[in-house]
């Protein structure tokens, strides 16, 4: 008879997933905030706290990766949850702050939408890739695209415009009535930072 493994998958992990799942519960504890801040009477410290939580994703993300070098220990395991951990950090987390500051409207939704897709297609071609580029030159040489979590650059900006009580009504660009729905302009950088991140065209070297 088998004896029980119990907490087996836990015993799998490197140091390095540990700072992958920080990374996850960085975004998710962001995303929860950013819920919060849409029913609170006062919304500007909630968003400003999931506004230092995705930066704060971002670091153990580039320390997961610097430690699992450092011990040499990489594993299948290790890149699924770093690819999980940023779609939640960095793809879910900050078209949840969008949502949040103001951009509400249908068209704004779609753009969101997409650019989570785009961050979910960006990590899945990015796994592919880097399987094979490893196998040819022994490691990833430069990325397909943005990386997924270059979108801190559009939490950073909505960070700002809270802190400047610029969100809801008072957001930046103000909005467009587009046939049935609205339009914030200020959404359509998430549509760029999407194209950007599926882009076949654009390649920036890994250092």
């Amino acid at each position: 008879m088998n004896k029980p493994r119990h907490f087996s998958m836990i015993r799998e992990f490197f140091l390095a997933d540990w700072f992958t799942l920080a990374n996850a519960f960085c975004g998710m504890g962001a995303v929860l905030a950013l819920m919060g801040s849409m029913q609170a009477a006062d919304s500007r410290l909630l968003m400003l706290l999931a506004g230092a939580l995705i930066p704060l994703a971002l670091v153990f993300d580039v320390l997961d990766g610097r430690i699992a070098r450092w011990r040499h220990q990489q594993s299948s395991l290790g890149r699924e949850l770093d690819s999980l951990a940023d779609v939640i950090s960095f793809g879910v987390a900050p078209a949840a702050f969008a949502f949040a500051a103001g951009m509400q409207g249908g068209w704004d939704v779609i753009v969101l939408v997409c650019f989570v897709a785009c961050g979910v297609s960006r990590l899945a071609r990015y796994n592919v890739t880097a399987e094979s580029m490893s196998a040819e030159a022994g490691k990833v040489t430069y990325f397909e695209g943005t990386p997924i979590p270059s979108s801190v650059l559009l939490v950073l900006l909505l960070t700002i415009a809270a802190w400047l009580d610029a969100t809801g009504p008072a957001l930046w660009f103000g909005v467009w009535q587009l046939g049935p729905w609205q339009l914030h302009p200020l959404v359509l950088l998430f549509g760029l930072s999407g194209s950007l991140m599926i882009s076949r065209t654009l390649r920036i070297p890994k250092l």
